[in-house]
Order: structure tokens, then sequence, then C-alpha cells
């Protein structure tokens, strides 16, 4: 009971201190090669969306897609802006600009082929999104399902009236 109980005491700062509750200070290059400090994206008074995709995630392309569908909507009511950052590696990255141009998505792109945010942030799976405001992580979810972008809107929609 003894080695249990040490055990326990043991994990709790790990699992307290791995709770991501902002942005950590990386640097990434947007699709243009220009440096986007992430620690800065949400500290403004709008709502921020980051989402991790990667351009063989499936449900990460249908995510972004049914969030594209209705991201000017989006942006007229809360103002929020979307983030996709992407994890594809260094020898798939050429395929991320092609793709995004081709969607039409809007959106600001980030490539992470370091893994550096995405170690940061102890994502372990992509889709991975979080709703950052204030420069606080308010809301995160993983995986994709149709529909869970009515839950994130919600989401988006709360913070923006505070």
């Amino acid at each position: 009971m003894r080695n249990l109980f040490a055990f326990c005491i043991f994990l709790l700062p790990l699992f307290v201190f791995s709770q991501q509750t902002e942005l950590p200070n990386i640097v990434l290059k947007d699709l243009n090669g220009k440096d986007v400090n992430v620690a800065e994206l949400g500290k403004g008074d709008q709502p921020v969306i980051v989402s991790f995709w990667a351009t063989w995630c499936g449900p990460c392309l249908k995510e972004l897609g049914a969030i594209n569908d209705v991201y000017d909507d989006w942006q007229k009511e809360t103002g929020v802006k979307v983030v996709a950052v992407s994890i594809d590696d260094a020898k798939s990255v050429k395929r991320v600009k092609p793709l995004v141009n081709g969607k039409g998505w809007d959106y600001q792109v980030l490539l992470d082929d370091n893994h550096n945010l995405k170690r940061a942030m102890n994502v372990a799976n992509v889709p991975f999104t979080v709703l950052v405001y204030k420069g606080k992580i308010v809301y995160k979810h993983t995986s994709y399902t149709p529909g869970v972008e009515k839950e994130l809107f919600k989401q988006v929609k709360a913070v923006a009236k505070k």
C-alpha cells in the first residue's frame, strides 16, 4: 500500500504539469516562410482555434473542411481565427501548400515539420484542436466525428461573449 501511495505521489506532478494552459514559446514558419511565434497566437481579444493536422490524415481534412464551410459566418459572428498547424514531416511537408490552395482554405497555416510544437503540446493523435482566448487554452478536443465543429463553435461563442 505504501508503494502505491508513493507511486501516486510521484505521478501527480507529471499529470498536473502536463496539462498545457498556454501555447508554448515556439517559432514556426508559415506557408510563405515567415516566422510566427506560436505563444503570441490568441493573446488578443479574439478567440483563436489551433488545429493540428496532416495531409495524410483523413479525419483532419474532414474537420478543417467542415470548419471551412462555416468559417466566414463564424468570423462575422465572433471574429474567430483558425490556425492550422501541419505536422507533416520533412518528406511530406511539400504537399501542404498545394493541398491548402486546392481546398481553398483561408486559414493561417503553420508548418511543424520537426514536431517541436506537437511535442510541447503533448499531441499524441491528430486531429487535435484547441481554442485559445486571451492567451489561455480554454477548450480542446481530439479526433473528429461529423458535427464536432458545432460544439467547437459553441465554445467559441461562449468565450467571445465574455
